[in-house]
Order: C-alpha cells, then sequence, then structure tokens
C-alpha cells in the first residue's frame, strides 16, 4: 500500500490527495510536523524534510509533479481502485504541542 507523508496545511500535499481520491487509490495517511526538523520519518524514508512524499513499495517520490506523474501511470495490478472500499487510513498528528 502506498503512504503519504504531508502536513494537513501544503497546497502542494492538497493536490496529491485529492488526485488519490480522484483516482480511488488507498494509502496510508502520514500528518508530520510543520516544523521541517521534526519530520524524522519523512527525512528516514526520502532523505530530506520536505512534503509531500509518496512511498509505494521501493519507489520514493519527492516532487509533487513527479509524484503527479507516477499516479497517472499508476495501475495496480491492473486493476481499478475504489475509494468507497479503501479509504485512506489516518495516523495521529505527529505534531508536540
Amino acid at each position: 500500500m502506498m503512504k503519504l507523508y504531508h502536513t494537513a496545511w501544503c497546497p502542494e500535499c492538497e493536490v496529491v490527495r485529492q488526485k488519490l481520491a480522484k483516482q480511488g487509490l488507498a494509502y496510508e495517511d502520514e500528518i508530520v510536523p510543520d516544523v521541517r526538523l521534526l519530520r524524522t520519518s519523512v527525512y528516514d524514508v526520502s532523505g530530506q524534510y520536505y512534503v509531500p512524499v509518496l512511498v509505494d513499495g521501493e519507489t520514493v517520490l519527492t516532487e509533487t509533479e513527479e509524484i503527479l506523474e507516477y499516479l497517472d501511470a499508476y495501475s495496480p495490478n491492473g486493476h481499478e481502485s475504489s475509494a468507497a472500499s479503501n479509504p485512506p487510513l489516518n495516523s495521529q498528528d505527529e505534531r508536540k504541542d
């Protein structure tokens, strides 16, 4: 399953989330801290702190346009997904208040 690292306020992240929803693709949703240096999970998978980051197996995508192109060409096992049957999994926000 794909995993999207993003912040709640990021406009580019929202574009990616809308694309995932439009295509009905299931993904794990991880909201990361607003402070870049606290985004350790993003750094661990991509070697940088910027979002959005999409991980699909061994594929790690760190640029919005690259993610959108990847999703345009994506076909999981040649089958269409349904957003209703595969909603995103939400994680707890990592921000420390």
